[in-house]
């Protein structure tokens, strides 16, 4: 049985595959840090909505979590996300998130480091 921390971040997770830009936006801080490692580090929830909104780009994502660890206030998600374009090329990736809450009961999320690698 999953922990209600636990139930937030494979929401979220499913929220990104899935495109659904209201639930991501109401499960972090106004202040979301999230530092994607080797690329951009997007500031803000203004400037998360900004982002998002461009990563529409019309394919289909599948999820796979891997393993999810929660402690307090942080977590860790990894897993497997695979892409198929129009086109129906696919490609896949290995991901790994870490998490931080601004609070232990009930947190959103206030800050995200992600590490992807196309496999």
């Amino acid at each position: 049985m999953e922990t209600k921390n636990q139930q937030l971040f494979r929401e979220f997770n499913e929220a990104f595959v899935k495109g659904d830009i209201e639930k991501i936006l109401a499960s972090v801080t106004d202040d979301i840090v999230w530092r994607m490692v080797g690329n951009d580090t997007i500031k803000g929830i203004d400037n998360l909505a900004t982002a998002l909104q461009g990563m529409d780009n019309g394919n289909e994502f599948e999820l796979e979590i891997e393993h999810m660890i929660t402690h307090g206030k942080e977590a860790a998600v990894n897993g497997i996300i695979h892409s198929t374009n129009k086109d129906g090329e696919q490609r896949h990736y290995s991901f790994c998130d870490i998490y931080k809450l601004n609070k232990h009961k009930d947190g959103k999320i206030k800050e995200i480091i992600s590490y992807v690698l196309e496999i």
